[in-house]
């Protein structure tokens, strides 16, 4: 795709779409999208080439799912949608053009949907999906009804995208092909900034200046909210501040607008004090463990105060919050084996993630099963990676997920196995599938955690494990 086409929605709405199709409809930012149109009333079909678990949430509220991709599935359709996953030379985006039908990427589709509402978008290398999450809960407690596209589900909701009546659209931002600079937020926050998708940005300079763009893109009666903690964000910070620019700042740091000081992470969840503008605000608490979701809780915490929001509406919010699916998602426990599902897959995440969860194991063991996302970020990461990994006692890679992509001589899942400083006999390389549960299951005992960590067909593991250990 080149990202230089992409275009704001120049006052187009979502009815304006007419009846959209979604090619790859089940993959989770294009059911949010889809999940957020039906919702609204607007038609929707979608083509997919597996049942994947959102699907079935989509036909119910009206959608039409093709089992396949070919020219037919376009036939009364107005719109086309693809994602960056999905090459130009697509059947169906090849037969869009040839009806002249209209063709977006999945950020424009989304922009025309946002026309009209105060967007509050959610950028950052890490905890966009957590922070958008949190955000639109705290919302939904003070009695907004926003209009929100996640690119993870809230576990209570079972949702990732709906359209809501109030003002408010909360949408996740990203950075890693460019698209979010279509949109034009009224808040835009920006959680960290550190090297991740240089495939596309070129270095770490070209991401740092477009997070830049990003921020710039807020509204001028809105404002930018980040965390004055990360290395990342200081030249954004200090140029958006020289620009006369409004940011708001969250972290542990003394100059932080929103402060966060005695901060606990536990099992039972992460706690700490909070005071806005040297005001104590009291404790804020969310039942999920880490630091880093404290941090992620504190970039909605502070978008909400500055937007109005009572502080008791949040507290509640934050009090009930379910947390996201893939993110610290408990499957189950068999035979004394707990069972979780993480997303992280950048060396940074995947740390605070085995950190927290070691916490979670206590006297148990920790078992990691990876699976490395995208060639190029497996290969120019692999030393930070494999030294996030070693925090596990066991550890199964799998070959890398990077549809497309060709992986070169010496990249991939053994050499990233190879780079885990662990003995021999607590780490493997297992590329096949099926033979994953199997080894999980010699490898695992009770009181020991077992978590699926890595890219997105990893999280459809979690039940295969439960059902190998429970046949043991």
């Amino acid at each position: 795709m080149n990202t230089a086409e992409l275009k704001p929605a120049g006052g187009l709405t979502a009815e304006d779409l007419g009846t959209v199709h979604l090619i790859g409809i089940g993959g989770v930012g294009m059911g949010g999208l889809a999940r957020l149109l039906l919702t609204r009333g607007v038609p929707v079909s979608g083509s997919e080439l597996r049942e994947w678990p959102a699907l079935t949430a989509l036909r119910a509220l009206g959608g039409t799912v093709h089992m396949a991709h070919e020219p037919a599935n376009l036939d009364g359709v107005d719109t086309v949608v693809y994602s960056t996953a999905i090459p130009q030379d697509h059947v169906e985006i090849v037969e869009a053009r040839r009806r002249g039908l209209r063709v977006l990427h999945r950020s424009e589709a989304l922009a025309a949907a946002m026309t009209g509402r105060r967007t509050i978008a959610v950028a950052g290398t890490h905890g966009k999906t957590t922070t958008t999450s949190i955000m639109t809960v705290i919302l939904q407690h003070a009695g907004e009804d926003p209009s929100f596209v996640i690119g993870g589900e809230i576990s209570a909701a079972g949702s990732n995208g709906h359209h809501g009546t109030g003002p408010y659209f909360v949408a996740e931002a990203d950075e890693s092909d460019k698209s979010f600079l279509v949109y034009r937020p009224y808040v835009s926050i920006v959680t960290n900034i550190e090297g991740d998708h240089l495939n596309n940005w070129g270095d770490l300079d070209g991401l740092k200046a477009g997070f830049l763009e990003f921020a710039e893109l807020a509204h001028p009666d809105g404002f930018v909210v980040t965390c004055v903690d990360d290395e990342g964000v200081q030249e954004l910070l200090a140029a958006l501040r020289a620009k006369g620019r409004t940011v708001y700042t969250y972290g542990e740091s003394e100059d932080a607008d929103l402060r966060l000081t005695d901060v606990v992470s536990s099992v039972q969840g992460v706690r700490y004090q909070a005071t806005l503008d040297g005001k104590p605000l009291g404790e804020i608490a969310l039942a999920l463990p880490g630091r880093h979701m404290g941090l992620n809780s504190a970039a909605a915490v502070l978008t909400a105060l500055r937007l109005g929001i009572p502080l008791e509406k949040i507290t509640e919010a934050l009090g009930s919050f379910p947390g996201v699916r893939r993110r610290f998602e408990r499957k189950g426990t068999v035979a004394g084996v707990r069972v979780y599902d993480e997303y992280a897959y950048h060396p940074t995440s995947v740390k605070a993630a085995l950190r927290t969860l070691r916490e979670v194991a206590g006297s148990g063991r920790l078992v990691v099963v990876f699976q490395p996302y995208r060639v190029y970020r497996t290969r120019d990461l692999q030393a930070e990676l494999a030294e996030g990994l070693a925090i596990a006692d066991e550890v199964i890679v799998m070959e890398v997920f990077g549809p497309g992509e060709t992986r070169g001589p010496g990249e991939g899942g053994v050499a990233l196995t190879a780079a885990i400083d662990l003995p021999a006999e607590r780490k493997a390389f297992v590329p096949s599938w099926e033979d994953v549960p199997a080894e999980v299951v010699r490898r695992s005992r009770p009181g020991d955690v077992v978590v699926t960590m890595g890219a997105p067909p990893i999280s459809l593991m979690g039940d295969e494990l439960l059902a190998a250990l429970a046949e043991g």
